[in-house]
């Protein structure tokens, strides 16, 4: 499977933006996804999972009530909804797929994740 992620840019504090990911292969719809974030200097970091049957879906502390992860079967796409964006989310950001298919199954540990996109810059200014 190869993904893509898109969608970023520059954003002031406060500000909203959605990212992309999508996918080659409509097995992506299949398992669980996750977006992950690496900011300057910082090992990568999770942030946010959806599980590929039934929606289920969890996120990191710092963005829990700002960021909201929903996926597009229909379009083999993922989303991450990111709202009253702070200057400690800039980071580049990177969707992934695993192989975990279980219903409401899902993984924050990177180490689940098979495929990778190329990662998309996000920059919140203050």
């Amino acid at each position: 499977v190869q993904l893509q992620a898109s969608g970023g840019g520059l954003v002031q504090a406060g500000g909203s933006l959605r990212l992309t990911c999508a996918a080659s292969e409509r097995t992506f719809n299949m398992y669980a996804m996750g977006w992950f974030r690496q900011a300057p200097g910082k090992d990568r970091e999770f942030v946010a999972t959806v599980s590929g049957i039934g929606g289920r879906t969890f996120y990191t502390d710092s963005v829990k009530g700002r960021f909201t992860v929903l996926r597009d079967s229909a379009k083999n796409a993922a989303y991450l909804e990111m709202r009253s964006l702070k200057p400690e989310d800039t980071a580049v950001y990177y969707c992934a797929s695993s192989k975990i298919g279980q219903t409401f199954a899902m993984s924050s540990d990177p180490r689940e994740y098979y495929y990778w996109g190329q990662g998309t810059l996000v920059t919140v200014s203050s």
